[in-house]
C-alpha cells in the first residue's frame, strides 16, 4: 500500500510505501533570501513533512541537493552542517542546476526511513 501526504494536483509532497518516505524536491516558499536563508527555508520544509510522515532527519537514507551556483555550496554547507544530526549525516549529493524557477537557489530531494 503507498500512503500519500499533502496530495495535490501534479504531485504529493509525501509518499510511504514499504517503510521508506519519498519527499518531493523541496524549495523555498519565499525565494527572495540569499542560498543560506533558502537552505534554511528548505530544510525547516523537509523536517516539518517528515514529522508528517512519522519519521525525523536522524533516518534520511539519501538527500539529493540542486544549486543553481556552485559559488553558493560552502554558504549552503554552513546551514546544512547546523541543520544534521551528528553520527547520522546522510549521504548526498550535490549538483549545480537550473531549477524551474529563476528566483529559486536550491532544490533537495530526501528520501528517508519511517
Amino acid at each position: 500500500m503507498v500512503q500519500r501526504i499533502d496530495v495535490g494536483a501534479r504531485m504529493s509532497e509525501v509518499a510511504i510505501h514499504n517503510g521508506t518516505v519519498y519527499l518531493a524536491g523541496q524549495i523555498a516558499e519565499v525565494p527572495g533570501q540569499d542560498i543560506e536563508g533558502q537552505t534554511r527555508q528548505v530544510l525547516t520544509a523537509i523536517d516539518t513533512l517528515l514529522a508528517k510522515a512519522g519519521t525525523d532527519k536522524t533516518k534520511i537514507l539519501m538527500a539529493q541537493i540542486f544549486i543553481t551556483d556552485l559559488s553558493d555550496f560552502a554558504a549552503m554547507n554552513r546551514v546544512w552542517d547546523a541543520w544534521v544530526v551528528p553520527g547520522h549525516t546522510p549521504p548526498r549529493a550535490t549538483v549545480q542546476a537550473q531549477l524551474a524557477n529563476p528566483d529559486w537557489k536550491i532544490e533537495v530531494v530526501v528520501t528517508a526511513a519511517l
